[in-house]
């Protein structure tokens, strides 16, 4: 089994659930007491959203060029970024190490294409709503994002922010997104992706009327193939 990179905290709870999922799906793969060969290297969350609001992506590079090559001094064969919205920089963590970086919306994007969805509503933070590094690998395989109203946009901000990133689950905020979806879907997105690796943490598949893409659990997949590639 290779070993595995995690550079995480960004936040906390996603991190855990990376954690939880790669565990659970190396024991599913290789059964007995088998479990994921993981090197972690924790951030600290608020400089990096620091740097996220004020639109420094040379401090947030920094920080995470760093954890990448620790991770890459401590053996890893290979590296993920447990968070959507910091692979705003993942091209410049790639460049920075000589060792492989599984992008999530890499990821994402293959399997929409797979399910062979060609309009995909797009829920996630502000900055990977308002960029082009996420929407990017979905429109190069010919795939047309819809996103949130702009009105609705920072309601899905905050409630990922001051919610979730902290654990904190609200049967409120559920409704919400629920309702934000449902906006999408009449507009004509045929699936949703959720594009915040705290969402899978609120919603649930019965949660939204068309097929939910988790991107955290479709990391994690590409994750454990990757790692258990031969055995």
């Amino acid at each position: 089994m290779r070993l595995l990179g995690v550079i995480g905290g960004m936040g906390w709870s996603a991190t855990a659930e990376y954690y939880r999922l790669l565990n659970e799906g190396v024991e599913a793969r290789l059964g007995g007491l088998h479990s994921a060969r993981v090197l972690l290297h924790s951030v600290d969350f608020a400089p990096v959203t620091d740097f996220e609001h004020a639109g420094d992506w040379d401090g947030m590079a920094e920080v995470l060029v760093d954890a990448a090559r620790s991770l890459e001094r401590g053996g890893t064969e290979g590296l993920l970024i447990a968070a959507n919205t910091m692979h705003a920089v993942a091209d410049r963590v790639s460049a920075a190490v000589d060792i492989p970086l599984l992008h999530i919306a890499e990821s994402a994007a293959r399997r929409v294409e797979e399910q062979r969805q060609s309009r995909v509503g797009l829920l996630a933070t502000a900055t990977t709503m308002g960029a082009d590094f996420y929407t990017g690998p979905l429109s190069a395989r010919g795939l047309e994002v819809i996103l949130p109203q702009e009105s609705e946009r920072p309601e899905v901000d905050a409630l990922i922010y001051d919610e979730l990133v902290h654990g904190v689950i609200k049967d409120a905020s559920r409704k919400r997104v629920r309702q934000v979806m449902e906006g999408m879907v009449d507009r004509g997105a045929e699936a949703v992706v959720l594009a915040g690796t705290e969402l899978g943490l609120l919603i649930e598949p019965d949660d939204c009327p068309v097929p939910l893409h988790d991107t955290t659990e479709i990391h994690v997949a590409d994750a454990l193939d990757w790692m258990l590639a031969g055995s």
